[in-house]
C-alpha cells in the first residue's frame, strides 16, 4: 500500500524516477563513420591515403628551404608536389613519411642541386593552385618510379 499524499515523507524516503541505461557498447549499432569498408576504393583520383601524409609537406618545405630557386614564385609549386610525391611514396609501403621519401621525390624530378632552374620546375606549374593538377601529377607517378619492385608483389 502507498503512503497518502498528505502524510509527509522525508526526503530520504521519496521515491525517485528511473533513468534507463544505455544499451551495452556491444548491443550497439556501429556507428557508419566507424566502419572500414572491406577495400577501399582505387584507382585514378582515388589517392593513396597513409598515416600523417601531411608532414611529408613539412619535410618538403624544409627540405627545399635549403634550395636557391631562379624564380621564386616557383617554390610553392615545387614544396607541393614533391611533399604528394613523397607522401604517396609513403603510403605505398604502408607507413608515414619520411625525409627519405623527400629525397626520393626530388630524385625523381632531377632536383637535388642548390639552384634549381624556371625550366626544371615547368613540370610543376600550377599544381598548388589546383586540386585536379594535382591529381592528375601525382597519379602520372608511377608506383615502379617510387618502390621498384612494388608492383610485382
Amino acid at each position: 500500500m502507498t503512503q497518502p499524499t498528505f502524510a509527509p515523507v522525508p526526503l530520504a524516503g521519496e521515491v525517485r524516477a528511473t533513468v534507463p541505461t544505455a544499451p551495452a557498447e556491444l548491443a550497439r549499432t556501429p556507428k557508419a563513420g566507424l566502419q572500414r569498408s572491406p577495400t577501399p576504393p582505387s584507382g585514378p583520383g582515388y589517392g593513396t591515403p597513409a598515416p600523417g601524409e601531411g608532414y611529408a609537406l613539412t619535410i618538403a618545405h624544409h627540405i627545399l628551404a635549403s634550395f636557391n630557386f631562379e624564380d621564386e614564385h616557383d617554390r610553392h609549386d615545387v614544396e607541393l608536389a614533391i611533399g604528394l610525391v613523397a607522401a604517396k611514396r609513403a603510403s605505398l609501403v604502408g607507413r608515414g613519411p619520411i625525409p627519405g621519401d623527400v629525397r626520393v621525390a626530388l630524385h625523381l624530378f632531377d632536383l637535388e642541386a642548390s639552384l634549381v632552374t624556371h625550366a626544371q620546375c615547368a613540370p610543376f606549374s600550377g599544381v598548388a593552385h589546383s586540386y585536379a593538377a594535382q591529381r592528375r601529377f601525382v597519379d602520372a607517378v608511377t608506383v615502379d618510379q617510387l618502390v621498384p619492385g612494388h608492383a610485382s608483389h
